[in-house]
């Protein structure tokens, strides 16, 4: 298990950008970025089988922007986890990029090893915030940001409910699994009602419907920091 690489696909119209984020990646032996591309529109007609685990998405670009981007990805059965990684970055934006589809939204400033630390924990359990964004969901998401879901927490089941805050903790699919005594197979399953009834797209919106609806304390959040 411990030698499968984590497939990454860049977009981004910065090629020295690219160039330089691709040859620090590749210094992760865990790591291979297997796609690169200048635009939106050149990924997804040059992409069709490849398969890619984690792409980070520029925002914005002049032929096809990282929001056209996520729409058409969103389409696809495939489920490639999204990192926008974009110089157009601001904080009160971060709720509406989870919601339509990216699993992390972090500044081009990032520090590196954050940037590492990012990919791991979004490749392990589908979302990644930085202690920053926690910060930001403490003081905004309950008040501000539009709820996402048609169901309330009433209609989760006590199963769904555990399964959701041991998500909330950063735990994965096999260690939940574990923590319930069910089967991976199950907590799967667990996970696909609960985005359907949440009316998010990925781990990273479950978290937001969880502290909107009081299920976790923005403060349980637990942060990935290996």
């Amino acid at each position: 298990m411990e030698n499968i690489k984590i497939k990454i696909g860049i977009v981004d119209d910065d090629l020295l950008f690219v160039q330089l984020l691709k040859n620090y990646i590749e210094q992760n032996d865990r790591y291979e970025v297997v796609k690169t591309s200048k635009s939106g529109n050149a990924f997804l007609n040059e992409t069709e089988s490849e398969n890619i685990d984690i792409l980070i998405l520029d925002l914005r670009m002049s032929d096809g922007d990282g929001l056209e981007v996520m729409a058409a990805l969103s389409q696809k059965t495939a489920e490639t986890k999204i990192i926008v990684l974009s110089s157009f970055y601001r904080r009160s934006f971060m709720g509406q990029m989870l919601k339509m589809g990216a699993h992390a939204f972090l500044p081009k400033e990032i520090d590196l090893d954050e940037m590492s630390n990012a990919i791991n924990a979004v490749y392990t359990n589908g979302h990644y915030f930085s202690q920053e964004q926690v910060t930001v969901l403490r003081g905004q998401l309950s008040n501000k940001l539009p709820q996402f879901h048609s169901y309330s927490k009433d209609d989760l089941t006590e199963r769904e409910l555990d399964v959701l805050k041991l998500i909330c903790q950063q735990l994965s699919t096999k260690e939940i699994a574990e923590s319930l005594f069910i089967s991976s197979k199950t907590v799967e399953t667990h996970k696909t009602n609960l985005m359907i009834k949440a009316c998010v797209k990925n781990m990273a919106g479950l978290v937001i419907y969880a502290v909107q609806n009081n299920i976790v304390n923005v403060n349980e959040i637990v942060l990935f920091d290996k």
